[in-house]
């Protein structure tokens, strides 16, 4: 994992538009059918960026060269206690680079750049569900959604 090199854009350190679109086309083929639609994504990264009305949050990049290889995208809550201060929205490894242990330094580095307690949603069937048990994440909740 040392060949890689680790970015970290923060609302101070943020992304150009260029940076954004691309982590948003990485996230929307590696996510795979785990993902959503870019738009979704890219409203993700700007809200972490502070490019909306938010609390803001980060988002981590692991790049070989000019290829991303891996992406996190952590958005704060403003809340904490009862919720979260921060939810996980996104991570992705590169198809090709998977089985190689960075999906884990990933989750690592997300836990410890957040301020605070981190959720995240995993659907049951997402292979990645066993990753996070093992770094400690618990299922405390079922999530029950109304749309409108």
């Amino acid at each position: 994992m040392n060949h890689y090199k680790v970015k970290t854009f923060t609302p101070i350190e943020r992304l150009s538009d260029t940076q954004s679109l691309h982590i948003v086309d990485f996230l929307h083929t590696h996510l795979q059918e785990y993902g959503d639609e870019k738009e979704d994504i890219k409203k993700a990264i700007d809200y972490a960026m502070k490019q909306i009305p938010s609390a803001g949050g980060f988002v981590l990049t692991y790049n070989q060269g000019d290829e991303i290889v891996g992406a996190v995208v952590v958005n704060k809550t403003g809340m904490g206690g009862y919720i979260p201060e921060n939810i996980l929205v996104y991570i992705a490894i590169h198809q090709q680079y998977r089985g190689q242990g960075i999906g884990k330094k990933m989750m690592q580095d997300a836990l410890a750049t957040a301020e605070g307690d981190v959720a995240l949603h995993v659907e049951p069937n997402n292979p990645a569900k066993f990753l996070y048990e093992k770094l400690g994440f618990e299922n405390k909740y079922l999530e029950m959604r109304y749309k409108k």
